[in-house]
């Protein structure tokens, strides 16, 4: 029995970007290659060695972590008792590279032997540098090719594409001193009962 009503299509996916179409692919790669290799690893010597060998990036990986940690709220101290005392807050801290040492730190607690070997290459100091110079000339570049405003825009774009279709324009004015100048000009206000 047909009721002649159709149902709609599913709306079409939007297309992934070149790289993220192969992330899925890529992760289930480098999984089956870090298990390979701790066979190989096992087979060469022991599983108890691939066990010692996993239980110490883990630890080694926490102590990382944690020290990374400990100095990224030290200079985060530092820097609001600078704000609070009135000097301007000097750059060039200890706090360069406490991302990076935190990311090594997780790929070291990571079981496997390419994230250990990925987590100890991170906290190289002249790998952390490089690393960190090239992510900060990436994003200015593509700040300056967003241009002006374009952030703006996008916050403009979330308004206007809500799920249910509803945009109201305009403006928030704020009139809190015209409204205390009125009250200034007029005098007491007589009571609103009577």
């Amino acid at each position: 029995m047909t009721t002649g009503a159709s149902t709609p299509p599913h709306p079409a996916r939007p297309r992934r970007s070149g790289p993220l179409r192969y992330l899925p692919l890529g992760i289930a790669a480098w999984l089956v290659l870090e298990i390979w290799l701790l066979i190989m690893v096992a087979g060469a010597t022991s599983g108890f060695t691939v066990f010692l060998l996993l239980v110490a990036g883990f630890v080694l990986g926490s102590v990382v972590i944690k020290r990374a940690g400990r100095r990224a709220f030290r200079a985060l101290s530092e820097t609001l008792q600078q704000q609070q005392s009135g000097a301007l807050p000097q750059g060039g801290t200890n706090s360069e590279g406490n991302g990076l040492m935190m990311l090594g730190g997780l790929l070291l607690m990571l079981p496997g032997l390419i994230s250990d070997a990925l987590g100890l290459l991170l906290l190289v100091p002249p790998v952390q540098k490089g690393l960190s110079r090239y992510a900060e000339r990436t994003f200015e570049r593509k700040m300056r090719e967003a241009g002006a405003g374009t952030l703006g825009g996008a916050f403009q774009q979330v308004r206007i594409h809500r799920p249910d279709g509803k945009v109201v324009p305009g403006e928030v004015i704020r009139d809190d001193e015209s409204r205390d100048r009125r009250q200034e000009d007029s005098g007491p206000r007589p009571p609103l009962n009577g």
